[in-house]
């Protein structure tokens, strides 16, 4: 039996736990450099603000009732990693979906739903975040039942066949997990409107029409499991991180400290899973809504003689690239990097005409454990202009503190 654990209005939630202040009022949560919204409470939801729309386009009268807070994903994530550990200590198997939901398995004794009711009360008094919890016995019935339950009850079981034919005959198809629009527009097109519809399809057509992946919703909304809880998170084939600068830039060493910053945070996600990249790709991008601006969009990739995920290695890559990529005249908007050809460190092939130097190794290690310990960016390299206030910063206007990963920002009580 499969159970989903989904944090409500999960951003706003984690911006209300140490700002009580925003509690009851329409709080909005930006993008990255403030653009859009991809978190609203349920106060401006009522006010009419929709899920990704630009804050510009936001009419004034109701910009002016929202308290807006710039995205802190540092605190989302620390924030998710002690609801991940709430569920490990009642569940025996918990998968990590996103930054704001997690599939568990039930332990064999006990009753589900007080089990479950024990799991959402302690997420929400020992972390502060409203949730709920749907079960069901495939992941899609879970999600399905996680979904009604943020009509109010907070928890809903789908795990009996006679409980959920009526939820079903009214659960529209569009807002099904692995239903995107494009489908849903075909199936309504056919009369096939609610979940109830999706189950009575005739299989072969639907496998015909719409593929593997809508056969085996059908089947899980059948209450056939097509897919176990995943566990461990498999190795990745690349880790990219990019970021939309907060000014455009014009001047190579702009953007050469832009890259090599997002270079040194795809390095730190690359030995967070003991693995070593082969390759570097790194591209730049002007802005493509400036209709009257000259567009450039380059990219490059370089193989790396052996396999590292030293650092100073990858950036000294990276600002090479950025070097030959560059042409002046034109205001660059965007940036990134990424790590290809990636292979567990115990495992990668060795060089003959070059050894492995074991100061790397410790460097990186001293390094990690440093900015762990003390804050991202305690210890850094000067390449990426290191603790300077440079141009390319993205647009945080309205940053709440780093509540649980910076000293100089805890909460303090008087």
């Amino acid at each position: 039996m499969f159970g989903l654990q989904d944090g409500n209005n999960y951003y706003a939630s984690c911006e209300r736990v140490f700002d009580p202040r925003l509690r009851g009022k329409p709080v909005v949560v930006l993008s990255n450099n403030d653009g859009c919204a991809i978190a609203r409470s349920a106060e401006a939801k009522a006010l009419g603000v929709k899920m990704g729309q630009p804050i510009h386009e936001v009419p004034p009268e109701v910009r002016r009732q929202l308290v807006i807070r710039s995205a802190n994903f540092g605190l989302y994530g620390d924030l998710s990693a002690r609801i991940a550990g709430i569920l490990r200590d009642l569940m025996p198997q918990v998968e990590i979906y996103s930054i704001d939901e997690n599939f568990f398995s039930f332990p064999e004794t006990g009753c589900r739903i007080e089990v479950a009711h024990e799991a959402r009360s302690r997420i929400e008094r020992w972390v502060g975040i409203p949730n709920c919890i749907g079960i069901g016995p495939t992941k899609t019935l879970a999600k399905m039942a996680n979904k009604l339950a943020k009509g109010g009850a907070g928890i809903v079981d789908l795990s009996y066949p006679d409980g959920r034919e009526a939820h079903l005959a009214k659960f529209p198809v569009e807002d099904l997990w692995g239903v995107g629009r494009k489908f849903a527009a075909r199936l309504g097109a056919e009369g096939i409107l609610t979940a109830g519809d999706l189950v009575a399809a005739d299989p072969e057509t639907l496998r015909a029409r719409y593929g593997v992946v809508l056969a085996r919703t059908q089947r899980e909304l059948q209450g056939i499991p097509c897919s176990e809880l995943v566990e461990v998170e498999p190795d990745r084939k690349q880790i990219v991180c990019s970021r939309s600068f907060g000014k455009e830039c014009t001047e190579l060493e702009d953007l050469s400290q832009a890259v090599a910053t997002f270079a040194i945070r795809a390095c730190e996600k690359l030995r967070d899973r003991g693995l070593e990249c082969g390759g570097v790709w790194v591209w730049l991008n002007t802005n493509p809504f400036k209709q009257d601006a000259k567009q450039y969009h380059p990219s490059k990739s370089f193989s790396l003689i052996k396999a590292s995920s030293d650092t100073r290695e990858v950036v000294m890559v990276v600002r090479a690239l950025v070097r030959a990529m560059y042409r002046k005249g034109y205001h660059y908007k965007k940036g990134g990097v990424g790590l290809l050809d990636l292979t567990a460190g115990s495992s990668v092939q060795a060089d003959l005409f070059s050894g492995v130097d074991p100061r790397s190794k410790a460097l990186m290690d001293v390094l990690d454990r440093v900015n762990r310990k003390f804050g991202r960016g305690t210890m850094g390299l000067g390449a990426s202009g290191w603790q300077a206030s440079p141009r390319w910063a993205m647009n945080q206007k309205s940053l709440s503190p780093a509540y649980t990963s910076k000293w100089s920002e805890l909460l303090r009580v008087r």
